[in-house]
């Protein structure tokens, strides 16, 4: 298999499953409005793993966020924050493979591969919460609440998922 086609065939995976996850805390009330937790952000560690994941992830937000009827600046402004997360884990996951390749310096930290996603939700979020949709409450409650969200969808159960797949990185992504 080409690789080019592998990686599409990645993506469109991590795109799907980012869907499926998000639909299913959709219909329990934990996708949206002011305090969200998302299954699916928990895969915002793969970037670390799989370059393929960026897209992915980025598609699945796009189309998790039209299917769950979120209005067009949030389509936009959301998937961008899941974008600058997901790229910020990818270059985390890089430096930790030249770190370690090259023993010349000090390898990151692998657990801080959820903490671009958290950071970039934080920040964007809130804002889409108060002025798009216009919910009551200040922009840093916002950003308390969508922070706690992010800590246990990205952090809890992304480095979950994390310490799983790096167990079996050998035998999952080639």
């Amino acid at each position: 298999m080409k690789k080019t086609t592998l990686a599409v065939t990645q993506a469109a995976l991590i795109a799907a499953l980012y869907v499926v996850l998000t639909l299913l805390a959709n219909a329990l009330g934990l996708a949206n409005y002011a305090i969200q937790l998302r299954f699916s952000e928990a895969l915002t560690v793969l970037p670390f793993f799989l370059p393929a994941a960026v897209p992915g992830l980025f598609a699945g937000c796009i189309l998790s966020n039209l299917l769950t009827g979120c209005l067009p600046l949030d389509v936009v402004f959301g998937s961008l924050a899941t974008l600058l997360g997901a790229l910020g884990t990818l270059f985390l996951g890089r430096s930790y493979r030249a770190a370690t390749d090259s023993r010349t310096s000090r390898a990151p930290l692998w657990w801080a591969a959820p903490i671009p996603p958290i950071v970039a939700n934080t920040l964007i979020v809130p804002f889409v919460l108060a002025y798009v949709y216009r919910f009551d409450g200040s922009i840093p409650y916002f950003m308390l609440t969508v922070g706690i969200g992010e800590i246990l969808s990205c952090g809890v159960l992304g480095l979950l998922l994390f310490k799983l797949l790096e167990r079996y990185r050998k035998y999952i992504f080639f």
